[in-house]
């Protein structure tokens, strides 16, 4: 059955190759100390094209339940309070797989295909989270979802090796990539990564410090785009600017700055 899925999954994106071409994004999350409706129209004034719905734990922000009781309630609220499309989900938080399940049925009504969750931390036995992530993935490849799991400290997928060795074993899985905790990779390791991406997280960076304004940073932009092109990547590049990390008052300008980069060079 699960073979049968994938293969679905495989052809609606065959489907759409050479249609679907990389697109700027942008995370809620990049204003998470605000509501989830605030930072809609944040992000719509900044003239990002799609957002990417973040979901936080404490609920602050966006708690899951409001995004999954309704899943056409939660569609017609993001129409009511921006024009943009939504592009993907993100998890920020280990949510219990039947909720996951509800994320899942919350997408396909949406028309959403792609959904980052995190992998288990540091020190969880490999096989427990194989284990988990193929009920994960079931679970999304039955409403037609890709899910990813996102590269970041802390987590199992903060070594790369590791991060591609849980695609290898959960089939359909793929990772949320984010350079920022991978400035001194080696390319060959990034050559067993890159076909792997669903999905990127953008920010400026320093190997030091996990965001820094932009252009101060030691990202290559234009560099990954041409390493993602090379594997035919042609989905979002999502900005996720951290409020914790940032100076409030400079984020629009921050955010604005990176936008218009990524569109410089797409």
């Amino acid at each position: 059955m699960l073979n049968d899925l994938r293969r679905d999954s495989a052809h609606r994106e065959a489907a759409f190759k050479g249609v679907l071409s990389v697109f700027v994004a942008a995370s809620t999350r990049c204003f998470s100390d605000r509501p989830f409706d605030e930072a809609c129209r944040q992000l719509e004034d900044l003239e990002f094209e799609r957002l990417e719905v973040w979901i936080d734990e404490s609920g602050r922000h966006l708690p899951l339940k409001d995004v999954i009781t309704s899943p056409e309630g939660f569609a017609a609220r993001c129409r009511q309070v921006t024009r943009l499309p939504i592009s993907s989900f993100c998890l920020g938080y280990e949510a219990p797989q039947s909720q996951f399940e509800g994320l899942c049925k919350t997408a396909k009504a949406m028309r959403i295909s792609q959904i980052t969750m995190p992998a288990a931390p540091h020190g969880t036995p490999f096989n427990s989270e194989i284990d988990r992530l193929k009920g994960f993935v079931k679970a999304a490849l039955l409403e037609g979802v890709r899910v990813s799991l996102k590269t970041e400290k802390g987590r199992l997928t903060e070594d790369l090796r590791t991060a591609v060795e849980l695609c290898t074993a959960v089939p359909g899985l793929g990772l949320t990539y984010d350079p920022t905790y991978s400035l001194k990779t080696p390319e060959k390791t990034l050559d067993l990564v890159l076909p792997r991406v669903f999905h990127v997280h953008l920010r400026d960076s320093t190997p030091d410090r996990p965001q820094v304004q932009v252009g101060l940073g030691e990202i290559d932009y234009s560099d990954l785009i041409t390493q993602l092109k090379r594997f035919q990547y042609n989905r979002a590049l999502s900005v996720e600017w951290l409020p914790e990390l940032g100076e409030l008052d400079q984020r629009p300008l921050e955010l604005r700055k990176l936008r218009m980069l990524l569109d410089s060079l797409l």
